[in-house]
């Protein structure tokens, strides 16, 4: 299965992949997770948000079990980020069977949709609208960089845009999802250990901040006459690194758009997305507070305008703590495996899906520490590792 969605989205330049939504290659990895439902005999549908399930038993069923995660990809991200939770998904159903496993209880390997939103800027599309998250009115806004709506995009994919909305039947027949995903960070690493139980979801958002100045000459405008709108960005990527440094969060501006873009031209305007995390809310709010009073002070100081608007939030994300116990008590029982428990900065379905139905997360050792980039990596042992735990999960959850 891994060999097979290798080389799917892979840019011959990075050696990163592109797999954003509503794409040839997102399609590509589309026809993959329905071609591994039809070989294991597994029920085959995508629901009305574009999600894809494969079920094992009566998808009708109450209290499912559901296993899975997500394949598309950040800009030049890793092959490991979202893929190895699906694949372990199929590959935790191959070992269950091969244990002879009796199933009590529906089984489901779910890929969710646009869940890096890579291509229209907010992450968790699929599982969003799902949830109720994210209404139909603010799905149909979304637009990508080329200024194509999420309806456009979907309706040429071959999906039906009208159809998206909340699924509150399909969530109350599940009576726990399970995601596993390589780790994003050096946590398990560190102390030596092939997989970890998740604890929480830091809570996370982005802030675009929209700095406009006058478009000028760079060759002929004194620098006392500039209004130049990338000074002040340029200042406030600076006071967001001292804010995050300072109150011990993280918080990036990782994405820029400038106007008019010319070597040769002061821009007009300049507008960069600011990603930030912190444990806890208090530490986030003070966080993106401390960077936004000096971005505007840097704009008053530049003659420049600014503004500032929040386009996707996610609270801190408790998981259930009794399915989280479950899980701890399920591969506590292994002598050669040591589970720990940590928590994550990086957003999940399964943190969109804790307010709807109890969710739990698995992670798996990651040595580089690196994530959404082609460094990205997990041990084949490693990743033998989770499948094992899962299926252990799934069977303990599923099974007699």
């Amino acid at each position: 299965m891994w060999a097979e969605l290798l080389p799917i989205g892979r840019s011959s330049a990075s050696g990163g992949y592109r797999r954003f939504a509503w794409t040839g290659a997102d399609a590509e990895c589309r026809d993959w997770f329905r071609e591994q439902a039809e070989c294991r005999g597994l029920a085959y549908e995508v629901d009305r948000n574009g999600n894809q399930w494969a079920w094992l038993g009566d998808p009708a069923g109450q209290d499912a079990v559901v296993a899975g995660s997500h394949l598309d990809s950040v800009p030049d991200g890793g092959a490991f980020d979202g893929p190895l939770g699906v694949v372990s998904a199929f590959a935790a159903l191959d070992e269950l069977r091969g244990r002879g496993a009796r199933f009590v209880k529906p089984l489901a390997i779910v890929n969710f949709g646009d869940e890096e939103g890579a291509r229209f800027g907010l992450a968790c599309v699929g599982s969003r609208l799902t949830a109720g998250e994210l209404t139909v009115d603010q799905a149909h806004r979304l637009t990508d960089g080329d200024g194509v709506t999420l309806p456009r995009a979907m309706e040429a994919a071959g999906y039906d845009p009208d159809a998206i909305g909340p699924d509150p039947e399909r969530l109350a027949r599940i009576g726990a999802f399970v995601e596993l995903h390589v780790e994003q960070g050096r946590a398990l690493d560190l102390t030596g250990d092939a997989v970890g139980v998740a604890s929480a979801i830091w809570p996370h958002g982005r802030w675009r901040f929209d700095f406009r100045g006058e478009a000028n000459h760079a060759g002929t405008t004194r620098l006392v006459d500039r209004r130049d709108p990338m000074l002040s960005y340029a200042e406030t990527v600076l006071a967001a690194r001292r804010e995050a440094a300072l109150a011990g969060a993280v918080a990036t501006f990782g994405k820029i758009a400038v106007e008019p873009n010319g070597v040769n031209a002061i821009p007009s305007l300049v507008r960069g997305w600011l990603d930030s995390r912190a444990a806890d809310q208090q530490t986030l709010d003070k966080v993106v507070g401390g960077i936004e009073q000096a971005a505007r002070e840097y704009a008053v100081a530049h003659g420049v305008d600014l503004h500032v608007a929040r386009e996707s939030f996610t609270p801190v994300v408790e998981f259930d703590h009794v399915l989280r116990d479950e899980l701890a008590r399920i591969l506590g029982g292994r002598a050669d495996l040591k589970v720990p428990v940590l928590g994550t900065g990086a957003g999940h379905d399964a943190g969109i899906l804790s307010g709807s139905l109890p969710t739990a997360m698995l992670f798996v050792r990651n040595p580089t520490g690196v994530s959404h980039s082609p460094a990205e990596f997990a041990a084949e042992d490693d990743c033998v590792a989770g499948v094992r735990a899962l299926a252990d999960v799934l069977e303990g959850l599923a099974c007699t």
